[in-house]
């Protein structure tokens, strides 16, 4: 990033000399970079403007050092992949090498045993601490109305918490900067509870800037690593319906959520079966803050190279499902049905990372310094 920022916004011309000319001359050097830098092969951007106080140009630079950190952030990353992903989800099928080559993340390839032993051999102090942790954290919710809810019995909230326990030994062990998880189990297995277990403790693992995806959506989660880095959250959702009556997009999904960007405090609800999964546990529910909003995927092209999708819209008020889901009304100003075509047509998979905030200033900056596309449905 090459600066050309003179001291002046303007020149004294009547008293010029050649000395305070010179001081102001970066705009006859910044063309001599420029082309050295093309005929090198070495990519550059340039930020133009003043070196005085409140001039925009500095509000480009920080978007810069932003999008590096962000992007430095994903190329140092170990990012964990446990178990596998959700059978038939075509488009999120990942080529770890493809991933790691792109990125530079490396992708640490973990057994549902190495948490299934951390989870069992929980030390009971820190299964209160966490148990402690999560009752601070969110307001547990009665069945209500939905069929499949239930009661939060004492087991099932211990057994969220003796997960959640699991998850950050996990985490500590592998040095994880993320987690992209998902396993089936069967019958009741061990394995199978452990998994129905994990969405409290991610989302607390999210929350503190270990982003963690399911159903094996590795891609989703490197977004949402990039929004948390870049400060705005980074909430693993999904498109739950079009209102084409107030001209909005239900979009959530059963967790993990980022909780930090929670509009109030989010709700631990006990649901009696999983929503296309195996087993029963706590979920949670949240909505993202009010205001504006970004979201950002990762998807692959018929090439193998991996591609960003963003857009900005709207966290709208209104009233949102309580079935143990994260979910919010967001408002895109294109309207639902065109930018639903729109967004499709670029080939996305199904999940995305919502952020807070008009982002896509910052979101191009990290695209170009990792060399990807990027595509922006406005």
């Amino acid at each position: 990033v090459v600066l050309n920022l003179q001291p002046t916004r303007t020149l004294d011309y009547d008293g010029m000399t050649t000395g305070e000319w010179l001081a102001n001359c970066s705009a006859c050097c910044v063309p001599e970079i420029a082309a050295a830098f093309v005929r090198a092969r070495i990519p550059f951007r340039t930020v133009t403007g003043t070196l005085l106080d409140g001039d925009p140009a500095w509000d480009v630079l920080r978007e810069w050092l932003d999008a590096a950190y962000a992007v430095h952030s994903l190329r140092a990353a170990r990012v964990g992949f446990l178990g596998h992903t959700y059978p038939g989800m075509l488009d999120l099928y990942s080529d770890f090498t493809q991933v790691q080559a792109q990125t530079g993340a490396h992708i640490e390839v973990l057994e549902i045993d190495d948490l299934v032993e951390r989870v069992e051999s929980a030390d009971p102090a820190a299964i209160e601490r966490k148990g402690d942790e999560i009752r601070e954290t969110f307001d547990l919710a009665d069945a209500g109305v939905d069929p499949i809810a239930a009661e939060i019995t004492p087991e099932v909230f211990e057994w969220s918490a003796r997960v959640a326990v699991g998850l950050d030994r996990l985490v500590e062990d592998f040095e994880l900067d993320g987690l992209t998880y998902y396993y089936r189990g069967v019958g009741g297995n061990i394995a199978e509870r452990v998994a129905a277990g994990l969405i409290v403790g991610n989302s607390l693992l999210t929350r503190r800037g270990v982003p963690a995806s399911g159903e094996g959506d590795l891609k989703t989660n490197l977004a949402m690593l990039l929004l948390d880095r870049l400060g705005c959250g980074g909430s693993y959702t999904e498109f739950y319906g079009l209102d084409f009556d107030e001209g909005f997009v239900l979009m959530g999904h059963d967790g993990p959520g980022h909780l930090a960007i929670s509009d109030g405090r989010p709700v631990a609800r006990a649901l009696k079966l999983y929503h296309g999964k195996a087993g029963a546990g706590l979920s949670i529910e949240m909505k993202v803050k009010l205001g504006p909003v970004t979201i950002l995927g990762v998807t692959q092209t018929a090439e193998g190279r991996l591609k960003l999708l963003a857009s900005e819209g709207e966290s709208i008020a209104g009233p949102t499902f309580r079935i143990g889901n994260t979910n919010s009304r967001i408002r895109f100003r294109s309207g639902p049905t065109a930018f639903f075509d729109a967004w499709c047509a670029e080939g996305p998979t199904h999940h995305v990372a919502l952020g807070v905030g008009h982002q896509l200033s910052r979101v191009r900056k990290v695209a170009d310094l990792l060399g990807l596309e990027l595509a922006v449905v406005e």
